[in-house]
């Protein structure tokens, strides 16, 4: 059986995403024990203390070993555990250093992904997170390949899931990697996963990245999110703050880890997924009110961004589709 342990942080953390990897890999080696076949993982709870309170003391979790007592595992779950809380939980890093470098594989649920990277072990690797905590992970770690679109990384036994549930996908993507695709395929089921979801752009909502000191760029920032309806040239947002095109759209991608072209494209798609959402107009109409007049143009960029085409977006997240179905 494969040695997995599933960390019990101390500080904030998010109870579902201890809970979720114990049941679905659990449930992997309660069908193939039904199959008549030896269980797959031996799946233990490894914290720091004895327990963990969250949510204010209404739950606590009481991990079944202490990292001490852990000298050699296979594969290391990092639950969502808050940013915030990463103080109190510099012990695991060194362990998990370890346990690497004696061969485990590791994987990061949701914003657990800022302790694995304060390992280092994702420097220059590519690594998801939840797209709420992609700017503050940037700008913490940058020298991590962020690809906060991705509902799930591997690189070479090192892993990463998107956002909030998302982390399941992950789960049961290691499960048909060490079980077979029959035991996922299984689990999908009982669980009412659906397999193969490999981003999270759908969810993504984009609030523009603010979070620097270059007054100029915020200025043009925000001259794009109060003019959606018009179209703006890179060379228009350079002159209106006198810097030249070049700087301009350096300066800006340092400042927002966009390209101004992408920057005015992502508000641009935002505003047009909240028509869409809520609005009755037709698509031609959203098209023309964020300030696209070519419609290949728009459907075309309004997929790469969201994954779905208009149609289907709207079909997803519209509350008089919800209601036609």
């Amino acid at each position: 059986m494969k040695h997995v342990s599933i960390l019990v942080p101390q500080g904030n953390c998010i109870l579902s995403s201890i809970i979720g990897p114990y049941k679905v890999l659990s449930g992997a080696n309660d069908y193939l024990v039904k199959m008549g076949k030896n269980p797959c993982f031996d799946i233990h709870l490894v914290g720091l203390a004895d327990e963990t309170k969250l949510y204010d003391g209404l739950f606590s979790v009481h991990p079944d070993k202490m990292i001490a007592d852990v000298k050699k595992t296979e594969l290391i779950i990092i639950p969502a555990v808050e940013p915030h809380s990463l103080a109190m939980n510099t012990s695991f890093i060194n362990w998990i250093n370890e346990q690497h470098a004696k061969g485990a594989e590791v994987a990061s649920l949701c914003v657990g992904a800022f302790l694995l990277a304060s390992t280092g072990l994702v420097d220059g690797r590519r690594c998801t997170t939840h797209w709420l905590a992609a700017e503050a992970f940037r700008q913490r770690f940058p020298l991590v390949n962020l690809v906060p679109e991705m509902i799930i990384t591997d690189e070479q036994g090192i892993y990463t899931s998107g956002g909030a549930y998302s982390f399941i996908n992950l789960v049961l993507y290691l499960v048909e990697k060490y079980c077979g695709r029959e035991v996922a395929v299984y689990l999908s089921k009982v669980f009412e996963i659906e397999l193969e979801r490999s981003s999270q752009a759908p969810f993504n909502i984009f609030m523009g990245q603010k979070g620097h000191e270059d007054e100029p760029i915020r200025k043009a920032q925000e001259y794009i999110e109060t003019n959606i309806d018009k179209k703006i040239s890179v060379d228009q947002l350079a002159g209106l703050f006198l810097i030249s095109r070049r700087n301009f759209e350096r300066r800006f991608k340092k400042a927002t880890a966009n390209t101004p072209i992408e920057y005015l494209q992502r508000v641009k798609i935002e505003a047009a997924k909240k028509s869409l959402e809520s609005g009755r107009d037709n698509i031609n109409e959203v098209m023309y009110a964020v300030g696209y007049s070519d419609s290949k143009a728009f459907r075309t960029t309004f997929k790469k961004i969201t994954g779905l085409s208009p149609l289907d977006y709207r079909k997803k997240y519209s509350r008089g589709s919800i209601q036609a179905n």
